[in-house]
């Protein structure tokens, strides 16, 4: 693959569950990704180690996105080593369950600052230079149901601030769509990313329509897709990844 086919994707929350493996997915195909991750450094090397294993070139980039200044100096960093970013996935989006009236300003706060905000901060970071060269993908993650607007009483800063990511995904996809840019939003139910006991398994797939949680691969072929030219006239929209669970 030569400079000019090659093609550059960050990822936040690149170094597991679905980050990972749509890092590992894209490696594959023969992008470079620069995978950014807050404190799992060592799964962000063994990341960047297969991605160059597979022949391309990658990047584990330690940053706190919720910090405006440090995602930009991020995306700067890395147009400045490969000379661009063709795609930005926005997979970092920690949660946590709480009473709503047990919550701490703090809790609330972060909420926001770790699932809303970094997608405002790393794509006004990312636009220019896809605006520039007429082509680009932002992909985000928010959850399914947050479309419905529905009381959340465990998980309420989260769930408003995914509903938030739908909201500016549109905003973004509207002021990009001229310029060659698509921004779309995932929105995944029950996924096994590895880290839930087959138990818990079991017992989300009774809550699911299709009766099945989905997998990693279910969501690694809705970005793929989406970073890809047949979806060159998918902008604005929210992929339901759920089984049916949600809608």
């Amino acid at each position: 693959m030569s400079n000019a086919e090659e093609k550059n994707a960050l990822i936040t929350g690149g170094a597991k569950g679905i980050g990972r493996a749509v890092a590992l997915d894209l490696a594959r195909r023969g992008w470079n990704v620069a995978v950014c991750y807050r404190t799992s450094a060592a799964e962000a090397a063994a990341v960047v180690d297969a991605a160059k294993a597979l022949g391309v070139k990658a990047l584990a980039l330690q940053c706190d996105v919720s910090d405006a200044q440090a995602a930009g100096a991020m995306v700067e960093r890395v147009e400045k080593e490969w000379g661009r970013i063709d795609a930005l996935i926005n997979g970092a989006g920690p949660y946590h369950r709480v009473d709503l009236l047990k919550e701490s300003i703090e809790g609330w706060l972060s909420m926001f600052d770790n699932n809303l905000h970094p997608i405002f901060y790393l794509s006004r970071a990312v636009l220019p230079g896809m605006t520039a060269r007429r082509w680009g993908r932002i992909v985000s993650f928010s959850m399914a149901n947050a479309d419905q607007m529905i009381a959340q009483p465990n998980l309420t800063a989260h769930y408003i601030a995914k509903m938030g990511v739908l909201v500016l995904t549109r905003t973004l996809a509207r002021v990009a769509a001229p310029h060659g840019v698509t921004v779309n939003a995932i929105s995944p139910g029950f996924i096994d990313t590895g880290s839930a006991p087959e138990n818990e398994l079991a017992s989300m797939a009774k809550r699911i329509p299709a009766g099945y949680v989905g997998s990693v691969d279910d969501a690694v072929a809705a970005v793929r897709f989406l970073l890809s030219e047949e979806a060159r006239y998918v902008n604005g929209t929210n992929i339901h990844l759920s089984g049916g669970w949600g809608i």
